[in-house]
């Protein structure tokens, strides 16, 4: 979200509500319009001014509705994403955030309070596998590069946060599967530190708070037609070390 102008104008009251909170930083998990658009210049530049609006650090990562699927409406999704990294490929003001270097700077991370985060390029839609195989080939090389340093670094400190626009748990009846090696290495991360990982996506609109992987806790947050938020923290209390709730409309 937002999907259209009338979620726009729902989610400037949203960011006021969240200025009134005592937070260390927001993210959003990508698709910042609808499957069908608008995904043009004015209503990127749009959102950049409206994200602007946070007074607490802010990091968007980019889900498939702002670049693969503006196909649909005569786009070229290597521009539209090139037009994102133009925007949104930017330092965050009071947040130690490393981009990856090359191209794929929307893949960032950082630390806070003992914990690593890793923000990916995984967009919905299969992640790009079906109308790009190349593209989906060259740009998972780097993320998967990019997963592994944070997995390193992680070994160093209280726990790891994985955060991407796609549901990699979505099945697919026919094709191949563009999440399939996705799963595979959380549920690796998930064996090497039970407890300890906390996995952050979007992408089929449904709240939900489990563990789909042995070892690993999935929250995926609100997507439209609510303009809702999640809040969490880091609670080293009892059996798990993230607390995640959703917070009230």
């Amino acid at each position: 979200m937002p999907y259209s102008q009338y979620q726009a104008d729902l989610l400037d009251g949203m960011i006021e509500r969240i200025n009134a909170e005592r937070l260390a930083f927001v993210v959003h998990v990508g698709d910042i319009t609808s499957g069908t658009g608008p995904c043009s210049d004015t209503w990127l530049e749009a959102r950049k001014r409206q994200f602007a609006r946070f007074r607490h650090p802010f990091v968007l990562l980019p889900g498939d509705n702002e670049w693969t699927d503006c196909r649909r409406t005569g786009f070229d999704p290597m521009e539209r994403l090139a037009k994102w990294r133009s925007l949104f490929c930017l330092s965050v003001e009071n947040l130690p955030l490393e981009r990856q270097k090359g191209k794929y700077c929307e893949n960032v991370r950082w630390l806070h309070d003992n914990v690593v985060f890793v923000g990916l390029n995984i967009p919905g839609g299969n992640n790009n596998l079906g109308a790009d195989p190349l593209e989906h080939g060259e740009r998972m090389q780097a993320v998967f590069a990019w997963l592994d340093e944070a997995q390193a670094l992680a070994r160093r400190h209280d726990g790891l946060v994985v955060l991407m626009h796609a549901n990699p748990f979505a099945t697919r009846r026919t094709g191949a599967d563009g999440y399939a090696e996705v799963r595979e290495r959380l549920a690796r991360l998930g064996a090497s530190m039970p407890g300890k990982l906390l996995l952050v996506h979007g992408d089929t609109h449904r709240y939900r708070d489990d563990e789909p992987l042995p070892g690993m806790r999935r929250v995926e947050v609100f997507g439209s037609p609510h303009v809702r938020w999640a809040k969490a923290r880091i609670a080293r209390a009892g059996a798990r070390l993230f607390e995640v709730e959703p917070a009230p409309q």
